[in-house]
């Protein structure tokens, strides 16, 4: 075989074999790598991802090139043994070349939060491929060394096949490999954002944290504190230390007075490192539930690591706390540190709270009080009587930080609904459509619904996939879900035919009608339903919209 062989028909083909395999890896390696920045690049959580959904890597097309590959190298070597036939030899090659051009995936599948190449996706980009190349080239010098390399060359395909189907796999050895240069630069940047906010010596920092409604908090503190004060505000979702060190380092200047900072957790430890970082003298507990149970795995674990950012503030700091949440009540009430209270219930243990709420289709209206007496009457733009908390929040740090009543009013006047966490859309057509597609958890779901029962006039419609991330109590949680859908809603357009099944049951029990029940598999899908039935005066409501690595 190898006089058989000429060298310039070896090298064309290695070449053209190494292209095409270089193409396939960085394609799937790229899926890979956007699912682990989605993860954290915490390697458990991307391991959890594998369990739950691998199916989306390890695709059928994938799986068939590889067993057509090992079968064909079977066949190959058996027939090497009889025979050395350059046909056979060049005809393994060209098969093996085009299942593996079958096996990509070259259609970018809409993403609703893209892979974003930053320096740390890029290193490990670069690590993913060093770990695949390293074990490919240590089977190639082996069976050079010990067979000679252009006869094997087919079972160097099959090797390089079998690298290239385990690629999901070598992601997370990439990811350890690269770990030692990312806590050196994440401890540079750290560090650096540390010292820096604490040379701010009259800045007031904000913490907020809390199973649901921290974002909006955020927003709304801000935007009353903006009467004031000179504000920076993290964008976006930024609660991380990394999100929140970059925004330190990059944005937060001597013209800011106030820096309001979101601090957001999956496992116990977190919101401390975050309050470490940020040094807040204000934390706001806005609620507990059960969000996150995948990794909590409990209320009281919960509890504790939300309690952290109280624990992180100085002794002359204020806590602030929604003491309508039974589990932030607790947490209040072991508190020694100067506090303020705020909620609608159970007023006269408050410091702020709201009464005479009137709750509409556009918004709503409620007099804003102290315990001193004083108080102003509040109109909003944000929908449901659930805002009205997180309005309080905003206004009892306004308190904290010498703002008048009539200023904390004035401001939340001026307070829009934050993107996808009820917004309020009227695209024109006399249908009514409510975004409330941010990370739905149980209690955000029910409060969801209660505005859309608001609306007197037209059908209600809503089109959901459901919850995640609430562990064991999942299940359960939708069932709810779809018994909450069926006592409010006329239509329902359920979105993943598989994690939907609760909550169908769930709409069932209240005897829905199983006609106006839609289950599709896609939300391009349910907008093509929707567009079937909607009419004028329809109350439209999206429901949660799942992250990438969650779409079935």
């Amino acid at each position: 075989m190898m006089d058989v062989i000429s060298n310039n028909l070896f090298w064309i083909l290695a070449v053209v074999t190494g292209a095409l395999w270089l193409t396939a890896a960085f394609y799937k390696i790229r899926f890979c790598l956007h699912m682990i920045q989605l993860e954290g690049y915490k390697n458990k959580n991307y391991i959890n991802w594998l369990e739950e959904f691998g199916y989306k890597v390890f695709t059928n097309k994938v799986k068939m090139s590889f067993i057509a590959i090992s079968i064909l190298s079977v066949l190959y070597l058996i027939s090497s043994l009889f025979t050395k036939n350059l046909i056979i030899w060049i005809g393994y090659i060209v098969l093996w070349s085009l299942l593996i051009l079958f096996s990509i995936n070259f259609k970018k599948e809409k993403a609703k939060k893209e892979l974003v190449y930053t320096k740390r996706a890029k290193r490990l980009l670069v690590s993913n491929f060093i770990v695949n190349l390293l074990e490919l080239a240590l089977i190639a010098v082996v069976f050079f060394l010990v067979v000679g390399l252009k006869y094997y060359y087919p079972v160097i395909l099959l090797a390089s096949a079998v690298i290239y189907y385990f690629i999901p796999q070598n992601m997370i050895l990439a990811n350890i490999l690269v770990r030692p240069v990312e806590n050196r630069v994440n401890k540079y940047y750290y560090d650096k954002a540390y010292n820096k906010v604490r040379s701010f010596k009259d800045l007031n920092v904000v913490g907020i944290t809390g199973s649901f409604g921290k974002t909006s908090t955020k927003f709304i503190t801000a935007k009353i504190l903006e009467e004031k004060y000179n504000v920076l505000k993290t964008p976006e979702s930024y609660n991380t230390p990394m999100g929140i060190s970059k925004v330190i380092n990059n944005t937060l200047n001597d013209e800011h007075e106030v820096f309001v900072v979101e601090m957001g957790a999956r496992q116990i430890g977190d919101i401390e490192e975050v309050a470490k970082l940020a040094g807040p003298q204000i934390g706001i507990l806005t609620a507990v539930g059960p969000t996150h149970l995948d990794t909590f795995k409990n209320i009281d674990n919960i509890m504790k690591t939300k309690y952290e950012l109280i624990e992180e503030l100085p002794t002359d700091g204020i806590a602030i706390f929604n003491y309508d949440n039974e589990y932030v009540r607790k947490l209040a009430d072991k508190t020694f540190k100067e506090k303020i209270l705020y909620g609608m219930e159970d007023v006269e243990k408050l410091d702020i709270y709201a009464t005479d709420i009137e709750v509409g289709e556009m918004g709503s209206t409620f007099i804003l009080n102290d315990k001193e007496g004083n108080k102003v009457k509040c109109n909003t733009k944000l929908l449901g009587e659930h805002n009205i908390s997180n309005l309080l929040a905003g206004a009892a740090t306004g308190k904290a930080l010498g703002l008048t009543l009539e200023e904390i009013a004035e401001g939340i006047s001026k307070v829009e609904p934050v993107p996808h966490r009820l917004q309020l859309i009227n695209p024109g057509t006399g249908v009514i459509v409510i975004d409330d597609s941010f990370n739905s958890n149980p209690i955000s779901s029910k409060a969801a619904l209660d505005v859309v029962s608001q609306f007197k006039e037209g059908r209600k419609i809503v089109i959901t996939p459901g919850m995640v991330e609430l562990g064991e109590q999942e299940e359960e949680a939708n069932e709810q879900f779809g018994r909450n859908i069926a006592k409010v809603c006329d239509y329902a357009i359920l979105v993943g035919k598989n994690r939907t099944k609760p909550i169908y049951r769930g709409i069932l029990d209240e005897g829905f009608n199983k006609d106006n029940i839609f289950v599709v598999s896609t939300l391009d899908q349910a907008t093509n339903k929707l567009q079937q039935i909607v009419k004028p005066k329809d109350v439209v409501l999206f429901e949660n919209d799942l992250p990438d690595t969650y779409n079935e």
